[in-house]
């Protein structure tokens, strides 16, 4: 008990520093209005958290259309931008804002990297799960898996380009492997409708109804960076510099670590050490 009171009390602190830090940056703002985001999965959990304390320090009032970062479904961020959907910002794979920052769709030079994230695996609640502890194994157990999902962004594709031809199972998986549009795999994977899910960890962790088995292994793995810019017809340019400068900051890194992303501002978290001392309690 008094180690959770502990655990607690930290978590508290962390919050109100990052709530006083917010307010002290923001108390001279002169661009509180409204702010468009646009924001695709791999970072929108993160984002859940942070939203609220960056609102309720800036009095700005944050309207946010989530979509995945590539693709063409509807909901995909490149088509909302091209049928003239409103948007300051865009927080998305890298690669894909990059490419809209060619085409002049987002401000040269605005793009700040928020976070990295690994592609994970995911079976449904209560079943055993399969061991994907390394290359071979995770081969085996695509082998023996009768259904696998992936998204349709980053890490769908490259799940489906790259992933299943390192493996050497490119023909076996195009039978019994499909793209899921618009929807978290994980959601698929907990109905029962595909036996392995893959999409970004920070994607999977929300989803009730499945177990994730953990990050594929790091020799086939592909590591995504979510960024940030700004949208080049955005009304609110400084407030969206604004919201980047905040997502970016190592206050928010705590919050970020907790959807099981790597912070770009504070780099890799440092394995805990064993306390040389017992605890008074022990």
């Amino acid at each position: 008990m008094r180690l959770r009171s502990i655990q607690m009390s930290v978590r508290g602190r962390r919050i109100a520093l990052l709530a006083f830090v917010v307010a002290t940056f923001f108390c001279a703002a002169s661009w509180a209005q409204d702010v468009d985001v646009m924001i695709s999965g791999g970072f929108a959990a993160a984002y859940a958290h942070l939203a609220p304390q960056f609102e309720q320090a800036s009095g700005t009032r944050l309207h946010t259309a989530s979509g995945p970062s590539m693709g063409t479904t509807p909901g995909a961020i490149p088509v909302r931008l091209a049928r003239g959907e409103p948007a300051d910002v865009v927080i998305m794979a890298r690669a894909a804002l990059d490419d809209l920052e060619k085409k002049g769709q987002v401000v040269e030079g605005s793009e700040v990297d928020l976070a990295r994230s690994q592609i994970g695996v995911a079976v449904r609640a209560g079943v055993p799960l399969p061991d994907i502890s390394s290359v071979a194994a995770l081969r085996r157990a695509l082998l023996n898996a009768h259904s696998v999902a992936y998204s349709d962004s980053a890490s769908g594709v490259y799940v489906s380009t790259q992933l299943f031809k390192r493996l050497g199972i490119e023909k076996e998986m195009a039978v019994k492997s499909r793209q899921i549009p618009a929807e978290p795999v994980g959601s698929v994977v907990a109905r029962g409708e595909a036996e392995i899910g893959f999409q970004q960890m920070s994607e999977l962790q929300p989803i009730a109804g499945i177990s994730i088995v953990g990050p594929i292994p790091q020799e086939v793995q592909m590591t995504t960076v979510f960024s940030a810019g700004v949208v080049a017809k955005g009304k609110n340019k400084e407030g969206g510099q604004a919201l980047i400068k905040f997502l970016s900051s190592t206050s928010a890194c705590a919050l970020i670590r907790q959807s099981a992303l790597d912070p770009v501002a504070c780099g890799p978290e440092e394995p805990s050490r064993p306390d040389s001392h017992p605890h008074p309690n022990n």
